[in-house]
């Protein structure tokens, strides 16, 4: 027998709308497809920035320098003033360590990512008054102002950046190349072993040639 309401209310043993399992699902659905999507997003934008200079036809992978390769640019660097640029600086290790012997250092990198934890780096270490960095293609840039170059390249993108460097670079400049030389110029200085050799050319050794003698070599790919 249904029981009756007592006066102005509800009948004592109220509705309680509960959640069916049905519902629970669907919510439970929803957050793990949120969690799943919002990892998805995350990881694509921190993947990216790696994976787009991979598509490139000529591309400088991120590899961290050794302690011995950065000491063998800094004993480079030892009679030099002026400027230094890192082409592709990755990290940012090189212009930090320049930039604490006292250079103006700056780094250019494509990876945003590895330009936000080389000012971090550089913040921390005290020396962000003299080391910038900056997210840009390296074949869209001008090294015309900067006296040191510094380059750890790949092989098949030093004869294109020979040719440019060449155009660009100012006659008391000096580049340093680190795991693969240039293939026309003859270095001035070496020194370190294996993949911690580094070559220095002075203006000396670019001047030397004109864009008559630099025939791409076989094997070597100058489109970008």
């Amino acid at each position: 027998m249904p029981k009756v309401p007592e006066e102005g209310g509800c009948p004592k043993d109220d509705f309680h709308l509960k959640p069916t399992t049905g519902t629970k699902r669907r919510t439970w659905g929803l957050v793990v497809t949120g969690v799943v999507g919002g990892s998805l997003i995350a990881v694509y934008a921190v993947a990216m920035p790696f994976v787009t200079p991979a598509l490139r036809r000529v591309c400088l992978p991120f590899v961290p320098a050794t302690s011995t390769q950065i000491e063998n640019v800094l004993k480079m660097l030892r009679t030099r003033s002026g400027s230094v640029v890192d082409i592709g600086s990755g990290d940012g290790r090189i212009v930090i360590a320049a930039a604490k012997e006292g250079f103006q250092a700056v780094g250019y990198e494509l990876n945003p990512w590895l330009v936000l934890y080389s000012r971090y780096r550089a913040w921390r270490e005290g020396v962000h008054h003299n080391a910038s960095f900056y997210v840009s293609d390296l074949w869209k840039v001008s090294f015309s102002q900067y006296m040191n170059v510094v380059i750890f390249g790949v092989p098949q993108m030093m004869l294109p950046l020979e040719r440019k460097l060449q155009t660009e670079l100012q006659d008391n400049a000096r580049v340093i190349a680190c795991r693969f030389p240039f293939p026309h110029w003859i270095p001035n200085h070496t020194t370190g072993e294996g993949v911690d050799t580094v070559w220095t050319y002075d203006s000396q050794t670019f001047r030397r040639h004109d864009e008559g003698c630099l025939k791409p070599a076989k094997g070597h790919a100058v489109g970008l």
